[in-house]
Formats: structure tokens, C-alpha cells, sequence
């Protein structure tokens, strides 16, 4: 087994821009409990979004030394970063923690990124159409890298593209949409 898959890492916030002058950020929350993983004293790890690379002077892991809301934001102030040139360091930088392999998400309709790492792809009527290969938390919205005979493709992970997630029965359904899954089919 994989160091990965014994110890998860999941997003539970992405870091936005600084908020004024000593060092607070907003946090776009990825997670159902803030309180919890925004307490003060919590360590959060930092990790570059795919594709970036994380800045020289980018800490590796952070703690929070207070939060606040403001305007239906969540506004963090890490220890050690003690002004705006700090805190922008952080901005697009995803903010992870360390799970137990047995821990799952409250919510029935929410998914921890290892749990659909690997889930079979299916279209409507049943058909394999390949595999979940990563979660990609994007800026807008998470991204599911799906692997195909075809090569890689990304699909939202909205309700409307991908309606059923069986963690248990090892697959996913994704919409039968033209070029979804397979981008060439989608040309006219």
C-alpha cells in the first residue's frame, strides 16, 4: 500500500488575496467544517494547485492563529505571516490535511479526493468509459481527470455531469454528453 493511500491528504480551503495590511488571507473553504479545520492552533499543509509550482519563500505548512468571517468570507491569519507581502505568497495555494484512512465525509453526497481516485467511469447504460485518475480543484470548480483509451480528459464533478457515485460498488456515472468523454466525438 501506498504512503498516500494509508494517509489521505484532502483541500479544505483554497488561499484567495491578502486582506489589508498584517498578513490575513481569504480562504474559499472546501470543507463542511470550518470551525474544526480553521481552529485556532490547527495545522494545515500547503500545497501547490497541478501544474504550479510553489514559490521559494512558500512555507510548506501553516498554522492558524485566528479567523474571522467577514461578508460571507473566511478570513485567516496564519502564524509567521506578518504582512500583506507574505500572504500573497499563499494566494492559489491549497490548504490540506492529513486524514485517517477510515475517515469519511458526514454527508452522504460529499467525497474525500482518494475515495474517487481510481472509481471505474461509466456512461449511462453501463458502459466502462475508463478511469478517475485525479480530483482537480480548480478556481471555479473541482475537475475530475478521467482516463481513456482516447487519453485524458477533464469533467466537471457537478450533479448534472456526474448524477451517481457508488464509492462502495467502485464507479461513477458521467452524462452522456456530446464530447464530454470523448472529446473527438463531440466535432461535427
Amino acid at each position: 500500500m501506498s504512503r498516500a493511500a494509508e494517509r489521505p491528504e484532502v483541500v479544505v480551503g483554497r488561499v484567495g488575496r491578502a486582506h489589508g495590511v498584517r498578513g490575513e488571507v481569504a480562504v474559499d473553504v472546501r470543507t463542511d467544517a470550518p470551525e474544526e479545520r480553521f481552529a485556532t492552533g490547527a495545522r494545515l499543509d500547503v500545497t501547490p494547485p497541478r501544474g504550479v509550482q510553489r514559490p521559494a519563500d512558500c512555507p510548506a505548512a501553516l498554522e492558524v492563529e485566528r479567523t474571522r468571517w467577514h461578508q460571507s468570507r473566511l478570513l485567516v491569519t496564519f502564524a509567521g505571516l506578518g504582512d500583506r507581502t507574505r500572504a500573497e505568497l499563499l494566494r492559489g495555494m491549497l490548504l490540506t490535511v492529513t486524514l485517517d484512512p477510515t475517515d469519511t465525509p458526514e454527508d452522504p453526497e460529499e467525497f474525500y479526493d482518494h475515495q474517487l481516485e481510481g472509481l471505474e467511469v461509466r456512461t449511462p447504460d453501463g458502459e466502462v468509459a475508463g478511469t478517475v485518475a485525479e480530483v482537480i480543484h480548480g478556481a471555479a470548480q473541482d475537475l475530475l481527470a478521467v482516463r481513456t483509451d482516447a487519453g485524458e480528459v477533464l469533467v466537471p464533478f457537478v450533479q448534472a455531469l456526474v448524477p451517481t457515485v457508488d464509492v462502495a460498488g467502485g464507479f461513477l456515472v458521467v452524462a452522456d454528453r456530446p464530447g464530454l468523454l470523448d472529446p473527438e466525438a463531440g466535432e461535427s
